[in-house]
């Protein structure tokens, strides 16, 4: 690989460090943030812009948009718009973000992820255009793309400019799976019609959901996606040569976003452990009452594709379990590009229930629980089917159905191939 030699030596250093640590055969690509900074920021040049951001919108030597765009030459970024976690990455989930003044350049930060989740007329006064960037993970309720979505119809009504400085989907531009969500099972994690895995970049979702009229009231912004350059559908993170930077706590690693849509769902009950409070969030299946041999016996006797299951015990630092051991399984996926993630977490429900039939998910936890789960799931149906019988067989319809009209939907507004 051609190495560019810098200016800096801390900054050759790091290079190398990236590049060394990529896998063999990944390529480079260019993020919509360096596309925008090789075009000398064109589309937002001379305009007063706000920018909704987080640590994930750095460019691949690992800095930040917020300082890029704050000293490039003839861009006047007026305002920072913090979704959950902060634009700096300093508040925990679920935690609420305030509105503040970013230290490191004065801007004020007007908070997406409190009381207000839509940018309002007051804090969109004097910006000319609205900039997203941040990295998603592909899954429909991390609640990035429902910020993204709220500041799209607050920039329609007040007729300003949103651009939208495209990413990868770490988990593929070709996976699409789980029910769309049904009317009366909106919420910030599940905002719009769109499959729990939706298969898209957070640009061609942005226009999906422009040119489709999902907006409140089906109005249209004046969208523009600053595309990358180099993705295409079939790659995963890894293949990107991107650095990855957390884009919550729990999700450390480009790899987590693999797991968080196998065990997510089920991780908003708080009846098992799914790792979130130990070393490896979302890739766990555990609790003191499960044999750990067993259950890996029964999962890896489905033969499902592409995964594999092994015991594991261990003692969570916090959340579900805390402090006391649990068993269960790890999952491991032989091919990440082929296994299906979210139906893992059902068939998961489905083997434990079998060998511990006195231990009912749905029923072990507190009920206000049952409103969340059936809120990501974007339906109460499956809840409903799958615990009469515990049975995959009686979701697998509500759960793929509607995916091969959705995908032809979809891929009208799909920008790479």
């Amino acid at each position: 690989m051609k190495i560019n030699i810098l200016n800096s030596g801390k900054a050759l250093i790091l290079l190398l460090f990236v590049q060394a640590s990529l896998p063999a055969g990944a390529q480079a690509i260019k993020s919509g943030l360096e596309v925008l900074a090789g075009s000398g920021f064109e589309a937002i040049k001379g305009k007063n812009a706000g920018l909704i951001t987080n640590p994930t919108g750095v460019d691949s030597r690992l800095r930040s948009n917020i300082d890029i765009l704050f000293r490039a030459q003839g861009v006047r970024l007026v305002a920072l718009f913090s979704p959950e976690h902060g634009v700096r990455g300093d508040f925990s989930a679920g935690e609420s973000v305030g509105t503040e003044k970013d230290p490191q350049t004065g801007l004020p930060v007007f908070s997406l992820y409190g009381k207000t989740r839509k940018p309002s007329p007051e804090m969109l006064r004097g910006i000319d255009v609205l900039v997203y960037d941040i990295q998603d993970i592909g899954s429909r309720s991390y609640t990035y793309i429902s910020t993204m979505g709220l500041a799209m119809e607050a920039a329609a009504e007040s007729n300003i400019e949103f651009i939208v400085l495209d990413r990868p989907n770490p988990i593929g531009g070709t996976r699409m799976e789980g029910p769309l969500v049904k009317a009366g099972f909106q919420s910030f994690v599940s905002q719009f019609p769109v499959p729990y895995i939706h298969g898209m970049t957070v640009g061609e979702l942005a226009t999906f959901l422009n040119e489709e009229g999902l907006l409140a009231g089906g109005k249209k912004c004046r969208l523009k996606v600053i595309r990358m350059e180099g993705w295409k559908r079939d790659m995963l993170f890894g293949d990107t040569g991107l650095p990855w930077v957390p884009s919550s706590p729990h999700v450390p690693h480009h790899e987590t976003a693999l797991f968080y849509p196998a065990t997510g769902i089920l991780g908003e009950l708080y009846t098992v452990s799914i790792g979130v409070g130990y070393t490896m969030p979302f890739e766990l299946f555990a609790a003191e009452w499960i044999d750990a041999d067993s259950l890996a016996d029964a999962m890896n006797a489905l033969k499902l594709e592409d995964v594999l299951f092994r015991p594991i015990h261990y003692k969570p630092y916090y959340s579900v379990s805390q402090g006391k051991t649990v068993h269960g399984v790890q999952i491991h996926f032989t091919d990440p590009r082929k296994a299906r993630l979210t139906l893992i977490q059902f068939y998961l429900l489905q083997e434990a229930y079998r060998l511990w039939p006195s231990k009912n998910v749905f029923t072990l936890c507190d009920k206000s629980r049952l409103d969340m789960f059936d809120k990501v799931c974007g339906t109460d149906e499956v809840r409903k089917l799958f615990s009469e019988n515990f049975k995959v067989s009686s979701i697998e319809g509500i759960w793929e159905n509607s995916i091969p009209a959705f995908r032809t939907r979809a891929a009208k507004y799909f920008l790479y191939r």
